[in-house]
């Protein structure tokens, strides 16, 4: 089960939604007749999501580091008391 570049780039852009409509029916088309294209698809999608995911993980553990940063360093502790008081209710 090699995929070619084309074949990629192909599902990509059917993953993505930037097909032109003619040519997502064609390639829909092409998925119902091939069920080893579908499985290429489902296994491209699956890996998208792996890196969305792996992604996400790395963006929150930034954000966790700034926060800890800017919430726990004296240097910082004016911007700190200037956001809790934004939060305190009256």
């Amino acid at each position: 089960m090699t995929t070619s570049w084309n074949e990629t780039q192909q599902i990509e852009t059917h993953l993505l939604g930037t097909n032109h409509p003619s040519e997502i029916l064609l390639f829909e088309a092409h998925l119902l007749l091939d069920e080893e294209l579908a499985e290429k698809v489902i296994m491209q999608q699956k890996a998208y999501e792996a890196i969305q995911g792996y992604g996400r993980k790395q963006l929150k553990s930034e954000i966790e580091a700034i926060h800890q940063t800017l919430f726990t360093q004296p240097k910082y502790i004016r911007f700190s008391q200037k956001v809790m008081r934004l939060f305190r209710k009256p």
